[in-house]
């Protein structure tokens, strides 16, 4: 196995179901556009709060990918 090079990128993503949900939501929306994602990391966790209830969650998201 050969040495790699990672680049890092930030991404939100944001879901009414759950911060799992709003995580894929951010690794699949992002490997649209970005070749070699193999890792994720998750950065802060926040949400929108409605008459006392959770609306939305949003996940910032660090994505890894190999530099070819």
């Amino acid at each position: 196995m050969s040495d790699h090079v990672y680049r890092l990128t930030e991404v939100v993503g944001s879901s009414t179901t759950s911060v799992d949900d709003a995580i894929r939501a951010a690794v699949s929306k992002a490997s649209e556009t970005v070749r070699n994602i193999e890792w994720f990391q998750t950065q802060e966790v926040r949400g929108h709060v409605t008459d006392g209830a959770v609306e939305y969650f949003q996940v910032t998201v660090k994505i890894g990918f190999r530099v070819e």
